[in-house]
């Protein structure tokens, strides 16, 4: 994984760096590559882990958590095709299994495949200001409707994810 690719989007400037090379600086947002990769890579895994449950449940292999004060308070995954029901994504499985929390202030959202519209919408409406995503070439997404909102978008560029996907 030394050559996966980080990109990072704040508000309308996008910088994408080699993680071994210096921290990444987007709009005043720096990020330590040897911390903060080594979380962000943590806890994909979980997500990574939750897409494989969901297929072998016979599903769509989407994972997705969301993580505060680095513990994580839900996890879900992509159950359109298991419940029949077209808004049974990942991030929206996470979210419901996470239960009203209050303030969705300082949580950040894993999910191992860029947030389709309507996951962007909830992410969005509920004021999440990160999400870390695993890959966003497979499908790319609404990231743009999440960084026009002000949300910090982490594209770690796994090929796991895209794997997963295949």
């Amino acid at each position: 994984m030394a050559d996966a690719k980080l990109d990072c989007h704040v508000g309308r400037y996008r910088s994408r760096k080699l993680f071994l090379e210096n921290p990444v600086i987007a709009a005043g947002f720096e990020m330590d590559h040897s911390e903060d990769r080594k979380v962000h890579q943590d806890f994909m895994k979980v997500a990574i882990e939750e897409a494989r449950l969901g297929m072998r449940k016979g599903g769509i292999p989407i994972g997705s958590l969301l993580v505060r004060d680095g513990k994580i308070i839900g996890q879900g995954h992509n159950k359109r095709v298991q419940e029949r029901d077209p808004t049974s994504h990942a991030e929206i499985d996470c979210l419901r299994k996470t239960g009203r929390i209050g303030s969705y202030s300082g949580t950040t959202l894993y999910s191992t495949l860029m947030p389709c519209y309507l996951c962007a919408g909830a992410v969005v409406q509920f004021g999440i200001k990160k999400v870390v995503v695993g890959e966003s070439s497979t499908f790319e997404g609404a990231e743009e409707l999440m960084v026009s909102h002000g949300v910090q978008v982490i594209n770690l560029n796994l090929d796991e994810c895209k794997e997963i996907m295949k």
